[in-house]
């Protein structure tokens, strides 16, 4: 008997799988993720002035200069904005910083830069662009169509990658979770985190494999003495899946589905049939996979991103607010699965449920986020 993984790869062709696309709501309407992200921007902002010392520290500009005219900057699964520009400004002005810091030791002139925004085929770009800032901007800004975890870059390109709040999402829902004759078989759940081992092990292992092939494509993408940077929401070690922040959330979404199909609005086999293609890691499971994938990164940062700051730049988030925030993220998973007529009703039962059953600002005081700081190394 092989295991899990083992079996996974039995007839799987290298780069097959790429995944299915899980775009956010794009436009700027109620629901949409551009008018429904500020959460997620919180992570971000929280996480700046790691990510600024990580740059002036360990991005290694010396090996770019003289010869490198343009710095190439990336930011995966960068959604519809608006947070991905504040991003992409906070890592423009720390390489401008490094490269003043270093002028001597270069004796060149600060590069220009340009900047990838990427996401799935189906991301609504046309948002993002008619979103990008016009004033003040440091860079040329491309558009990439396409899943992170296959290559997008010519070899060696890119200086800095930068991917925040996306990694959690797998490139699809295990196979095994979808058969109703595994043992992994997910009868009545719409995620992982309260479900058997088997159904745990097989989201582990889709997650492992989506990890081998990120970290593989991003190695053969970025130059040496380049920086990736991952800002994610985690598992901390030890801590049991079903007592992770963003899995209670789920599970309650769950939990009015099910209510639904008790109520006859939608079938049992349609709740049976859906699961949430996410999987929140550890910092231990995201250094094993680094340590899988060779030699090809250092870690230079892995660390907490500080857990106050969104709290004391925003207001609290009521319940109505975090379910808005859910639906611009979930609604068009759910949408494809079970049809437009059930969103306005499933949506307006999770706001009862989170008001009633749960304490918002608890979930966000007790969310916790890490950033790594990955350095490739020299490429033989």
């Amino acid at each position: 008997m092989g295991t899990e993984r083992e079996k996974r790869k039995e007839g799987e062709s290298e780069g097959e799988g790429e995944g299915e696309a899980y775009p956010m709501k794009g436009g700027d309407g109620s629901y949409s993720y551009s008018r429904n992200s500020s959460y997620q921007g919180e992570v971000r902002n929280a996480a700046k002035e790691l990510v600024s010392e990580a740059i002036v520290e360990s991005l290694d500009i010396l090996k770019f200069s003289p010869t490198t005219t343009v710095i190439r900057v990336a930011d995966l699964g960068c959604s519809v904005g608006p947070n991905t520009f504040l991003a992409v400004q906070n890592i423009v002005e720390a390489i401008q910083l490094s490269y003043c810091q270093n002028q001597a030791a270069i004796n060149s002139q600060i590069p220009e830069f340009q900047v990838f925004f990427n996401d799935h085929v189906s991301n609504d770009f046309n948002t993002l662009f008619l979103s990008l800032p016009s004033a003040d901007r440091r860079y040329h800004a491309t558009g990439v169509p396409g899943s992170f975890y296959s290559r997008l870059f010519p070899s060696h390109s890119l200086h800095v990658v930068h991917i925040s709040y996306a990694i959690h999402w797998l490139s699809r829902v295990p196979k095994e979770v979808m058969n109703r004759n595994s043992p992994a078989w997910n009868k009545g759940r719409i995620t992982y985190s309260s479900a058997s081992d088997e159904v745990i092990e097989a989201f582990s292992v889709q997650c492992a494999d989506d990890m081998a092939r990120f970290l593989q494509a991003r190695a053969e993408e970025i130059a040496e003495g380049g920086l990736m940077i991952i800002i994610f929401p985690v598992r901390p070690n030890g801590t049991p899946h079903s007592q992770v922040t963003p899995n209670i959330v789920h599970d309650l979404l769950g939990s009015c589905l099910v209510d639904m199909a008790q109520k006859g609005i939608i079938s049992d086999e349609k709740v049976d049939t859906f699961n949430l293609p996410l999987y929140y890691m550890s910092s231990q499971e995201l250094e094993a996979a680094i340590e899988r994938n060779g030699y090809c990164f250092s870690i230079e940062r892995m660390e907490s991103v500080p857990s106050l700051a969104y709290s004391q730049k925003i207001a609290p988030l009521t319940a109505k607010a975090y379910a808005f925030i859910i639906r611009s993220v979930m609604e068009g998973l759910i949408k494809a699965h079970f049809g437009e007529e059930i969103l306005d009703e499933l949506f307006h039962s999770f706001s009862k449920k989170l008001a009633d059953e749960v304490s918002v600002s608890d979930l966000v005081d007790k969310a916790v986020y890490f950033c790594a700081v990955l350095k490739r190394k020299a490429i033989n």
